[in-house]
């Protein structure tokens, strides 16, 4: 388990900023369906400079990338720098680890399984990643991972992060593409009792659900939305987003979305690139 230790004598509340769904190119005017990812990417940069007070790391759920290349990772490298803090990253379903792995060394960006946040946080960090597929699955190790953590840690109230929704958000053409077997990750989360939240992306859309006194959070894309409860592949008008999550001492989550304000970027279904 790759472990590290963030703000090891914090006992207040701790801020955290979630960017996700990014889906970028090497090209810099590469669009997902009509969207230029790059550029809605950097907006978002900039408004939360503007908007959002001081934060201690940043969490990238994934599909960072939209076409595998080296390139598009140095994209998110370049353009997550303006933010200053460390950026834990992990992989989606359009990411490719190899070329993931190709923009290290870099001093911002980890690859951790495991943070200890403050004197009262732990964040456990798992791949859900299925090579060549859209939905997702935790092997037999991630699973081991996610019980070995929550039992070494059990006095810390534990955020776990992954790319997939572990449960159907409402979308039948999305839910098709969730974390698939995901019994086996709620049977693990149900032996313990230091699990306050779960943070996915995936699904380009706003989800705050509590399941069985667990808090399952999902958040905007940076660049196209998709409509929530729609049964079938469908746009929204809302535009790109954010999510800062502040975890207290006594384990509870308070977290907010923040959407780009004056927005130029409209998706076109019609378009192609998704």
């Amino acid at each position: 388990m790759l472990s590290e230790t963030l703000l090891k004598n914090e006992n207040g509340p701790i801020r955290l900023l979630q960017i996700t769904d990014t889906h970028l190119f090497a090209p810099i005017e590469g669009a997902l369906l009509g969207v230029p990812t790059l550029y809605s990417f950097q907006s978002v940069v900039e408004q939360v400079q503007q908007r959002t007070s001081d934060f201690s790391a940043i969490l990238a759920t994934g599909d960072i990338s939209q076409d595998h290349t080296v390139e598009s990772y140095q994209h998110f490298v370049n353009g997550i720098k303006p933010l200053e803090k460390p950026c834990y990253w992990l992989p989606g379903n359009h990411d490719y680890k190899p070329s993931m792995g190709g923009v290290f060394p870099s001093p911002q960006i980890r690859a951790s399984e495991h943070l200890l946040i403050g004197k009262h946080w732990q964040l456990i960090i798992l791949d859900s990643q299925v090579v060549g597929v859209p939905h997702g699955a935790l092997s037999i190790e991630q699973l081991e991972l996610l019980d070995k953590a929550l039992t070494q840690y059990r006095t810390r109230y534990s955020l776990i992060l992954l790319h997939h929704h572990p449960l159907p958000a409402g979308s039948a053409w999305l839910d098709q593409h969730q974390l698939k077997d995901n019994e086996h990750f709620w049977n693990v989360i149900s032996k313990h009792s230091n699990v306050k939240g779960i943070l996915c992306g995936h699904i380009h859309q706003e989800l705050d659900r509590m399941i069985n006194g667990v808090r399952l959070l999902a958040t905007p894309s940076t660049c196209v939305q998709f409509l929530p409860d729609s049964d079938d592949f469908a746009l929204d008008s809302q535009p790109p987003g954010w999510r800062t999550l502040d975890l207290l001492p006594n384990g509870d989550i308070d977290t907010e979305v923040h959407r780009l304000e004056h927005c130029n970027f409209s998706a076109d279904v019609e378009a192609g690139g998704y």
